[in-house]
């Protein structure tokens, strides 16, 4: 028992401190990165463009689908899932 704390303990020690850029990296990230993620930053401006785009696109995804599956809104008598719902209704 001891050692599985002992050993959890260093695991989660060893995982905070990865989440943390090193001084190397920290010193190449652009000011608005500083100290987020290893490596160099972004190339050029691009980069952000792209970033943010991607996160819109996402973002939207997320909200529609939410909204389609909290919310379907087929009224359609004709559609589909009434066909299912209505062979499972009269057996």
């Amino acid at each position: 028992m001891k050692s599985k704390i002992i050993l959890s303990l260093f695991i989660l020690i060893s995982t905070i401190q990865r989440l943390y850029a090193c001084e190397m990296c920290e010193s190449q990230q652009p000011k608005i990165l500083k100290n987020v993620a290893h490596g160099p930053g972004p190339g050029s401006n691009w980069d952000y463009v792209i970033t943010i785009v991607a996160s819109i696109i996402v973002l939207f995804t997320l909200v529609l689908s939410i909204k389609y599956l909290v919310r379907p809104g087929e009224k359609n008598p004709d559609h589909i899932k009434n066909s299912i719902l209505n062979q499972n209704s009269e057996s």
